[in-house]
């Protein structure tokens, strides 16, 4: 069986509509799904293992806010497969039961004072700086997907309006994938600065481009865990991500549970 076949008996009757991928620090949020079908990736064919720890790897389908929603607790990245369109089974998937809504979530480094860490930062646009794109070897010409409108703009006035109502602060601006998995250098933070971008990281942007292939509607949002490299004259660790990541999680957590459960992901 297919991987979109094994998630639609699993789920049965339940048709969600929107999926989330939770990255670091969102975790939590599959535990407030009521009546949960929980699928490990491992039982879903294509679907790659998370080899970073505070991604737990499986698929949490069911109820938020009455609303149905699918999870994916945890992603693949192109730093550990050296393959930009490693989450392209995934998502084809989801768009083969019926997901026309993506929202993806990750943690970032800041480039903005202004945007410290603990903060949720809206992505309005993206720059690609890994120098791969996940539609590499795509033989059709849908693999020149436009990409002015990547991130739709009622999802992004959806979450906007969540983060007003919820009294939560929400920043705006644009990210910056880098490959990884080191981090950046000092340098490459005054380069990305002065290209326009407000945030870094090391995921999503793929996924974007792999989503707005297969048609579906995204947004992105960005949880804070660190000033990027030379702000503060510390080194950056995968650890301060961890430790960094619940405090803006639960604040963007809060958002995206007013947004599900109002119906403005619609």
């Amino acid at each position: 069986m297919s991987a979109a076949d094994i998630l639609k008996s699993k789920l049965g009757s339940l048709k969600p509509y929107v999926a989330i991928v939770l990255g670091s620090g969102l975790g939590p949020l599959a535990d407030e799904v009521s009546n949960p079908v929980r699928i490990p990736y491992a039982d879903l064919p294509g679907f790659p293992p998370s080899g970073v720890s505070g991604h737990a790897g499986e698929v949490v389908a069911g109820e938020f806010g009455g609303r149905p929603v699918l999870l994916l607790a945890g992603r693949a990245h192109y730093y550990e497969h050296g393959d930009a369109g490693v989450m392209r089974p995934v998502l084809e998937a989801l768009a083969a039961i019926g997901i026309d809504r993506l929202i993806l979530t990750n943690a970032a480094g800041s480039l903005r004072e202004d945007i410290p860490p603990g903060s949720v930062m809206l992505i309005t646009d993206h720059i690609n700086f890994s120098g791969s794109n996940p539609l590499f070897g795509e033989p059709s010409e849908r693999r020149f997907v436009g990409l002015t409108e990547a991130y739709d703009a009622r999802l992004r006035a959806a979450i906007e309006a969540s983060a007003e109502a919820t009294g939560t602060p929400l920043a705006k601006g644009v990210y910056m994938w880098f490959s990884g998995p080191s981090f950046e250098t000092p340098a490459e933070i005054r380069m990305a600065r002065v290209m326009g971008a407000d945030a870094v990281g090391m995921s999503t942007v793929p996924e974007v481009i792999l989503a707005r292939f297969l048609g579906l509607r995204v947004a992105a949002c960005s949880v804070v865990t660190n000033l990027a490299a030379g702000m503060t004259g510390s080194e950056l660790s995968h650890q301060e991500t961890k430790d960094m990541a619940p405090i803006g999680g639960a604040r963007l957590a809060a958002i995206l549970k007013h947004a599900l459960g109002e119906g403005l992901l619609s």
